[in-house]
């Protein structure tokens, strides 16, 4: 459904339960930089209505899902640690076309949130069906649908906003590119890592 290149290894998911405080606080981390990132592209792109109300929903709930590990990090005893540094999305961004027509740019920007929720998306499903956490395991499911929502809003927006950018060539660009450079990743305590 995601169309993403490599998979990651179930195995993952005990890095992460090796260090629950830690992917907790990167996954916090996660959530309220997924919601800047959809207020940033209301303030740039206020001029689509329909847009402004989908993307005011997804930071809610976003900002939502930051709250709520915020309330399990407290109720296990742990601390939420200072905002951490994503590596993964450093490379992305670096993906987004820099030059080129205003469309192109928020054309680009979509398909990156795209790609971003549709990661997340997996390694939710990788923790929901691999951790031994019931508890966990059961949050990581629910957030799983929430991000395979966000994962076709921002792309949806991107066919519907088009003016020059063939979104399908480009998708499969940010998915060849995507596939690429995860290689190097699920090998720490971190969502993206």
């Amino acid at each position: 459904m995601l169309g993403l290149k490599l998979l990651t290894d179930p195995r993952w998911a005990n890095i992460a339960e090796g260090n629950l405080e830690e992917i907790l606080t990167d996954h916090a981390w996660c959530e309220q930089k997924a919601a800047s990132n959809a207020i940033t592209l209301i303030t740039q792109n206020s001029e689509h209505m329909d847009l402004v109300e989908s993307l005011t929903a997804i930071a809610l709930e976003e900002m939502e899902h930051f709250k709520q590990v915020v309330e399990i990090i407290k109720k296990r005893g742990y601390t939420l640690g200072r905002e951490r540094k994503d590596d993964y999305v450093g490379k992305l961004v670096k993906f987004n076309k820099k030059d080129g027509s205003r469309n192109d740019a928020f054309i680009d920007r979509l398909l990156f949130a795209a790609m971003i929720e549709a990661r997340s998306c997996e390694r939710f499903r990788v923790l929901s069906l691999n951790l031994k956490d019931k508890e966990l395991a059961k949050f990581y499911h629910d957030l799983m649908v929430s991000e395979a929502n966000h994962y076709t809003t921002f792309l949806n927006f991107a066919r519907k906003y088009t003016i020059d950018v063939d979104v399908e060539k480009r998708w499969k660009e940010w998915l060849e590119f995507e596939g690429k450079i995860i290689q190097s990743y699920g090998v720490s305590e971190a969502i993206h890592g």
